[in-house]
């Protein structure tokens, strides 16, 4: 019987706070809403989760505070069958916050309170390495250093990278640089790496081609309910969302990353573990995205 993929993650750990609005608000102005949820999430964790739930053996590399959200976060995470014995707990530090409006076509604003997550450092990249891994799955809710410090140590061991770059930092244009395997963005994000608009799917395609181009080996951009392009070597297509883009749009590039790394192609963007060798062709929409976009917010803990 073969062995599933070991996956670690090394991102955020978050409380979710989402709330269902009629439509976003604008500035200075105040919408009324449903009643809001509590749900452990973060893009790291999401990740870790997705990851478990399609096979693979996963590890989850972060930090959260030694309060009761972080208590929950790592009960979720054991309840499902992730290893979190490289989650840092932090005296006297807040677990990350996430409070999360959606509305009712599914768009959605966050605003993250990084707490535990922006105290990850050294320990947290060595953890990384302290049991093999056939992929390494990173979002950009932690500190780039952190970000950067752990590609370059992937890249040494050659083990497989898969960069959830969620939110887009300044300097993100470097991180690519230096090189990473499969980068995932959404179309906002795209934009503010490459400094000009991602507006269509015509845009995103060229888009993901110069994200490729600057040292993505794979580039993924989700377009929401237009589903998502793809650029890499010899292989570059677009495709349509599958049904089921809804409230919990926030959670799709996570869950893409995390099913990314752990599932065959036909059910998911997917990557043959362990690397070298090259990954076959994913498919560019995903139904694990999609699914996750079924359900209000952005947690894939619950």
């Amino acid at each position: 019987m073969p062995q599933p993929p070991r996956v670690t993650v090394l991102g955020s750990l978050n409380m979710d706070i989402s709330v269902t609005v009629p439509r976003l608000a604008r500035p200075g102005e105040t919408v009324l809403g449903s009643a809001a949820q509590l749900q452990p999430g973060g893009k790291g964790a999401n990740q870790a989760v997705a990851a478990a739930r399609l096979g693979a053996s996963v590890r989850m590399a972060g930090c959260c505070g030694d309060d009761a959200f972080g208590g929950t976060l790592r009960s979720a995470l054991e309840a499902a069958g992730v290893d979190i014995t490289a989650v840092r707990v932090l005296a006297g530090v807040p677990s990350g916050l996430a409070l999360i409006t959606v509305d009712s076509t599914g768009e959605n604003s966050i605003t993250v309170a990084p707490g535990a997550n922006g105290q990850a450092g050294p320990p947290e990249v060595a953890a990384t390495a302290a049991a093999p891994c056939d992929a390494l799955i990173l979002s950009a809710e932690i500190p780039v250093p952190v970000l950067a410090a752990a590609l370059g140590q992937a890249r040494a061991a050659q083990v497989m990278t898969v960069l959830n770059l969620a939110p887009a930092p300044p300097d993100a244009a470097a991180l690519l640089e230096a090189g990473v395997d499969w980068l995932i963005v959404n179309a906002p994000e795209a934009a503010a790496i490459l400094g000009r608009p991602v507006a269509d799917p015509v845009a995103a395609q060229a888009a993901a081609a110069d994200l490729a181009g600057a040292g993505a080996g794979h580039a993924v951009i989700t377009l929401g309910p237009d589903g998502a392009v793809l650029s890499g070597p010899a292989q570059a297509g677009a495709g349509p969302a599958q049904a089921g883009t809804g409230p919990g749009q926030a959670g799709s590039g996570p869950a893409l990353a995390g099913s990314g790394a752990s599932s065959p192609p036909d059910d998911a963007i997917s990557f043959t573990l362990p690397a070298p060798p090259a990954p076959r062709a994913p498919r560019p929409s995903s139904p694990r995205a999609s699914f996750a976009a079924t359900f209000p917010g952005s947690s894939m803990v619950t």
